[in-house]
């Protein structure tokens, strides 16, 4: 598990709205590592984890992009059946509650990563076994 860096942007709901972060980010040499854009009603939020987030940090506020920043967990795990509700099931017992949640694998590869955001302040330490 490694702490990360966060950054949410309010975005409007409309075509184009993530490609203009996207766009920003690439431009400025940032790798985008995860991604998560919801949307309701007329605007929505884009939770962006980056390789170098002093960077992400300076191309956005050159693009005049407002943002939060918050810390953020990301965790390695099987791409298996029941391996996410294993990680969960650790998180709750120690009292973790979610404020953000995402996560992604390949179709056939061996890991999965999962990065999120929670109120508690020893997340860490529940996830280690």
């Amino acid at each position: 598990m490694a702490k990360t860096k966060q950054f949410t942007i309010a975005v409007e709901h409309r075509p184009g709205a993530v490609a203009e972060i996207a766009r920003t980010l690439g431009n400025a040499k940032v790798n985008i590592l995860a991604l998560l854009g919801t949307a309701q009603g007329t605007g929505g939020a884009v939770h962006v984890v980056v390789e170098d987030a002093r960077r992400a940090r300076k191309a956005l506020d050159e693009a005049e992009i407002s943002y939060q920043e918050n810390t953020a967990e990301e965790i390695e795990l099987a791409n298996k059946p029941g391996a996410l509700a294993q990680t969960l099931d650790k998180l709750a017992a120690k009292g973790v509650n979610l404020n953000s949640i995402y996560a992604t694998a390949s179709k056939g590869g061996k890991k999965a990563i999962i990065v999120y955001t929670s109120e508690a302040k020893s997340a860490t330490a529940a996830t280690a076994a």
